[in-house]
């Protein structure tokens, strides 16, 4: 059986639907990688426990209040060690959120990037850390989870697009970003937003529909402004007529 189930072009980006561990040694190199896998917490299911607390409190249905249930599928149970041990061999720069939990298998960094979530005292995490290969200074950003939802969160753990469109501009001179955790496909949406080429790698096949669809629509709705890997942004003219 082949380890690509299916494989998928949407203009600059490929998507791949296998395990990652089988994947990756048959795709060739990459300028860098910028994923968040997995931390081994059971994200899924707690997602759904949350949810539930939060309806029983306020008395209200889902559908009134936006909270989302996800199907457990149990791709959270442990850390893919093997997988990231793979990556921190490869010789390009990396941007690994969750970094928190693999500090056993990826070195100290001096640069690490935390997502401030913009709240304080709530029952999630008031921000997020991603691990770096980078020896330059930390970084914060500074978004509010409230606006995050805006993108349609249709993964537990989906990250605003507009988080890993900050991670990229770290890596100005990658044009092309692999992402062996694609999940629902927001690193793909962020380098078509940015201009760069990606290759995203998922293990469940309904997550891969998601992430297909969710690029497919950043291509359908593009930016005015493209940024390419390196050079500053160039206005594009549209014709008038």
């Amino acid at each position: 059986m082949s380890a690509i189930m299916k494989d998928v072009t949407i203009g600059d980006c490929r998507l791949i639907l296998g395990d990652c561990l089988q994947v990756m040694p048959l795709i060739g190199d990459f300028d860098a990688v910028l994923t968040d896998p997995p931390y081994g917490i059971g994200a899924d299911t707690a997602a759904n426990a949350a949810a539930l607390q939060r309806i029983k409190a306020d008395g209200k249905s889902k559908a009134g209040r936006g909270w989302s249930f996800y199907e457990d599928k149990g791709w959270d149970k442990k850390r893919p060690v093997e997988i990231l041990k793979q990556i921190s061999l490869f010789d390009c720069p990396k941007i690994i959120w969750g970094g928190n939990y693999f500090t056993d298998i990826f070195p100290p960094s001096m640069r690490w990037l935390v997502w401030d979530k913009g709240q304080r005292d709530f029952s999630l995490a008031d921000c997020e850390f991603a691990w770096t290969s980078q020896n330059k200074a930390a970084r914060i950003f500074n978004y509010a989870r409230a606006k995050a939802l805006q993108d349609g969160k249709q993964h537990p753990t989906q990250k605003p697009i507009a988080l890993m469109e900050w991670c990229l501009r770290f890596l100005p001179n990658s044009q092309t970003i692999l992402d062996p955790f694609m999940g629902s496909g927001t690193t793909g949406v962020a380098c078509v937003k940015l201009g760069r080429k990606f290759t995203g790698i998922e293990l469940d096949p309904d997550y891969f529909e998601i992430a297909c669809e969710r690029i497919r629509k950043a291509y359908e709705q593009p930016d005015m402004f493209v940024e390419q890997p390196g050079k500053p942004i160039t206005p594009k003219q549209e014709d008038m007529f």
